[in-house]
């Protein structure tokens, strides 16, 4: 995880532009802000169909000329004292974003040391544009990388690389190895070269940004698998194009906003029912801290009651820690009357319990071992799926891995393109899917998914995934209270994506709290501060 992005993530995870000529790189903090709604973000498919419309309709060169100018801005904001700036440009239009910028920072006084890989003669009429003007600016074009600059714009490739698997070699290759050096910031124009906007996956030889001005739209990859350690600090400028958003099509996913706080709106009256019972069902033998874990964070994200009943043939009766816990034989709990969360170290013992799970539960998160369980057997398949039927949600929480195994293919084959694994995990078994991992993708049939932009590396270690369950336990507990059968799949989804936002902001929180010290983030403190 590149340390330099966290500082976007505090709240909302991307500051909107524009900057007003001469800028600070203080205003170009301030625009961070919190939206109402979720951000859109657009494959390059939609991106590009939103960029030709507004084109369209514009006078010649606008998109691009508005594209270098902001970039130009940006740069003055982020290094204001940056007095050479060296601009790696590639052949398209990335590059004549590039060739705009350029020439407003040469005119600005900059030493702009410009390395295009373009020509006059192969450029389309936007970049040909671009051309003159940094020319007519006297900026100065070469094929070469400077020795020395303060400040590298990475111009080459944008959402190029992710037409047709484009791979990164030649000097393009040499010119992200030189940025890649880091003994100066990067600025990535729309997205760092290499990294596909579409699925967060990055070729070999990919820049490695210290901040990305996505423009246009926002792009799911830049919150997803490699995405979050490439792009560093994300600035978001649409030039325009949200003019008119009705207009725009449905985006591909969405970015999770903060939620409210979990009590802001609760009625004085409330009692311990108000908010729901979850039942943990696992911890078989050897691993009872599994279930110890997803109850315990339960019921510090606010559950009115969390019941426990342990598969390991009932080794504990009170958890002197947290003798809030109400501990039960497995076989002897009520399933119709809680939200269940089934799975976290489970071990073979589980699969017993899960026919009368999928037949009564109103609700239930599917975690670990059930998941496995679930994968190898078609008739639990066929129960998972006929829940949703019945108007009663379930949410599987896999890790890629088990998504895998959910699936029938490989890991790599999840991680290629995580968004559309859980589309099709949500789609095949009628569910709520939470596709863990750097941007957790959380999809459900017939709704836009929603990509996480909280968490970091602190959340790799054993036990943050039954944290997790038991969180989105407590959330959908708290949405049905005393009729848990009345949570449907669309206030189950909201809650979901609430209690994942939740919980990788902990891991946020702490990083920030704990600073030089770089204290590990154990699962049990983070279920204590669910």
């Amino acid at each position: 995880m590149n340390p330099r992005s966290h500082g976007a993530f505090a709240g909302c995870p991307v500051r909107i532009l524009p900057l007003a000529k001469g800028a600070t790189r203080q205003d170009a903090l301030n625009s961070q802000t919190s939206r109402p709604v979720p951000f859109p973000l657009h494959d390059i498919a939609s991106s590009r169909r939103i960029e030709t419309a507004r084109a369209a309709v514009l006078p010649p060169h606008t998109l691009m000329q508005r594209a270098g100018l902001s970039v130009a801005r940006l740069a003055l904001a982020l290094q204001p004292h940056a007095h050479s700036i060296w601009i790696a440009a590639g052949p398209g239009n990335n590059g004549g974003d590039g060739l705009e910028a350029a020439a407003h920072l040469r005119r600005w006084g900059k030493t702009v040391h410009l390395s295009w890989l373009g020509s006059p003669e192969r450029s389309s009429a936007d970049t040909l544009a671009a051309y003159h003007r940094a020319r007519q600016a006297g900026v100065a074009i070469s094929n070469g990388a400077p020795v020395h600059f303060d400040l590298a714009i990475d111009a080459l490739l944008g959402i190029g690389a992710s037409t047709g698997g484009r791979q990164i070699d030649g000097k393009m290759a040499e010119w992200a190895a030189r940025m890649n050096v880091r003994d100066a910031p990067v600025l990535a124009i729309d997205l760092p070269s290499g990294l596909n906007a579409d699925t967060g996956a990055a070729v070999t030889h990919s820049v490695q940004a210290t901040a990305t001005l996505s423009l246009v739209t926002l792009k799911p990859g830049l919150f997803m698998a490699q995405g979050r350690d490439h792009c560093g600090d994300i600035w978001f400028d649409a030039l325009g194009c949200d003019a008119d958003l009705s207009a725009q099509p449905a985006p591909t996913a969405q970015l999770a906003n903060p939620p409210p706080a979990a009590y802001a709106h609760a009625a004085h009256q409330s009692h311990k029912g108000s908010f729901g019972d979850v039942a943990v069902i696992g911890g078989a033998t050897g691993m009872t801290g599994a279930a110890l874990l997803a109850a315990s964070a339960a019921l510090h994200a606010g559950a009115g009651r969390v019941l426990v009943g342990l598969l390991d043939g009932g080794s504990v009766a009170v958890d002197p820690a947290q003798p809030e816990l109400m501990f039960r034989p497995a076989d002897a709990l009520d399933l119709r009357r809680a939200l269940v969360v089934c799975g976290c170290g489970g071990g073979n013992a589980i699969r017993a319990f899960l026919p009368k799970l999928l037949s009564t539960a109103p609700c239930t998160v599917l975690d670990a071992d059930a998941l496995n369980a679930i994968a190898q057997d078609a008739d639990l398949q066929t129960l998972l799926i006929r829940r949703s039927a019945r108007g009663r949600p379930s949410v599987l929480t896999p890790h890629p891995l088990e998504a895998a195994r959910l699936l029938g293919t490989s890991t790599a084959d999840v991680q290629a393109n995580r968004l559309d694994a859980a589309r099709q995990l949500a789609q095949r078994f009628a569910c709520i899917v939470v596709l863990k991992g750097s941007g957790t993708v959380v999809a459900a049939p017939g709704l836009t998914p929603s990509i996480n932009p909280t968490g970091n590396a602190l959340l790799a270690t054993a036990g943050t995934g039954d944290v997790l369950a038991g969180m989105i336990g407590a959330a959908l507990a708290r949405c049905g209270g005393t009729k848990p059968a009345a949570v449907d799949m669309a206030a189950a989804f909201k809650a979901t994506i609430a209690a994942v936002y939740r919980h990788g902001q902990i891991a946020d929180a702490w990083q920030v709290d704990q600073g030089p010290a770089d204290q590990a983030l154990t699962a049990s403190a983070l279920a204590s501060k669910a």
